[in-house]
């Protein structure tokens, strides 16, 4: 079964849905294979008994794999460009889908109608990814997938599928003091409280529309203010922010407190350019607000260094790689992410990948010539392959 799994993620190491039929070819001609010697594959499964036995299979399997990712990231020192805040670490939290179609699906789709006759399937997931404002890496974490549950009439959604992932996942990520962000669907008290019982923080979006208590005691009331001016590049701004501390999230008795933070950016001319406002159980206060602000921007990363890269940069996160009849497209989509989550902790700690990727010159010129040298020569460790992709060490023998 391991050979199984291996064959499944090489695909998606490698960025090539081909890569493992040029492997069989090359195995056929010296008797080994880059699947053997990279990916530590005793034999090569043909496609359909990859999809055949990856099917039932629950994408729970490689939780832990996810784990020692950011095990690895932590030994080799990765992490720290993540801590801010002091030493919490920033985790946001975001629902997509990876599969539409009219036609295609399994018991696990959820269903919408279009027009008055058309039913569309699709898959979707919550996502989690640790990310840090001003850093261009992001790693994805575990993700909760949106499907029919049972013994629930309603579809699956995604309030309900963050509280699954914190209470399946929240207690062991608590050792990195872990900020949760998220839009204005989780500033809500059933998913704030469940953020606190796994001993994390939260700064999530709240849009002063669906916060009318919080409103209400913001009217009327002189605000705590800061201002600080900023340049990029010839352009001036200035950042404005307000807070308000032990504000009730909503309109009873069992309402928890929170704190509120706003954020306005105006530009020379005067003209507001960006405005959001945010709820923590973060102190906010002059020394910390615009640092809170800036993590509280940072959710969309998410979105731009994850979902972005995922769907459009190689990963064709969109593309039915195998929908299957029961497991078999959320674990290829576990494969996709654990594959981005590596190529992460190689751009970060690995010199070796990093002086390769350097001379290649960008990310798509890396991964074509990695699957082409790949295709005609055999690699004894991947030392060997990225020092001849770096020119820092010749080839080995085509024969």
């Amino acid at each position: 079964m391991a050979d199984i799994g291996l064959s499944a993620f090489s695909l998606f190491f490698m960025q090539s849905p081909s890569f493992l039929a040029h492997q069989r070819r090359l195995e056929e001609g010296r008797g080994r294979s880059n699947c053997q010697t990279l990916f530590g594959l005793d034999k090569i499964p043909s496609d359909n008994h990859v999809r055949a036995l990856l099917d039932p299979a629950s994408p729970d399997h490689f939780h832990p794999v996810f784990a020692e990712v950011v095990a690895e990231l932590e030994g080799s020192g990765g992490l720290k460009d993540f801590r801010q805040l002091g030493d919490h670490v920033l985790i946001a939290l975001d629902g997509t889908e990876y599969h539409v179609s009219g036609k295609v699906r399994c018991q696990h789709c959820s269903t919408r109608k279009r027009g008055k006759d058309k039913t569309e399937h699709f898959h979707a997931m919550l996502a989690a990814t640790m990310v840090a404002p001003d850093h261009n890496r992001v790693v994805p974490l575990e993700p909760e997938f949106i499907v029919p549950q049972d013994g629930h009439e309603k579809q699956d959604c995604e309030s309900r599928a963050v509280r699954r992932w914190l209470e399946r996942h929240g207690r062991r990520h608590a050792r990195l003091n872990p900020v949760y962000l998220g839009d204005d669907l989780f500033s809500r008290q059933p998913v704030c409280e469940a953020v606190r019982a796994v001993d994390g923080h939260f700064l999530f979006v709240c849009k002063p529309a669906s916060h009318q208590t919080i409103e209400e005691y913001l009217t009327g009331i002189d605000l705590p203010a800061l201002s600080r001016k900023v340049k990029r590049g010839r352009e001036r701004f200035d950042y404005r922010y307000r807070w308000l501390l032990d504000v009730p999230l909503r309109g009873d008795a069992e309402a928890m407190t929170v704190n509120w933070l706003m954020i306005e950016i105006v530009n020379a001319a005067g003209a507001v350019t960006y405005r959001n406002s945010f709820i923590t159980d973060l102190p906010v206060g002059p020394d910390t607000v615009a640092e809170l602000a800036a993590c509280g921007r940072a959710r969309w990363k998410i979105e731009n260094e994850s979902f972005n890269v995922l769907k459009n940069n190689g990963y064709n996160l969109e593309h039915n790689f195998g929908h299957g009849k029961n497991n078999l497209s959320a674990v290829f989509v576990s494969l996709n992410l654990l594959a981005f989550a590596f190529h992460t902790v190689c751009d970060l700690a690995e010199d070796l990948w990093r002086g390769a990727m350097e001379k290649m010159g960008t990310r798509a010129r890396f991964f074509e010539n990695l699957r082409a040298i790949t295709t005609f020569l055999i690699f004894p460790s991947w030392d060997d392959l990225l020092a001849t992709l770096a020119f820092a060490r010749p080839p080995p023998s085509a024969l």
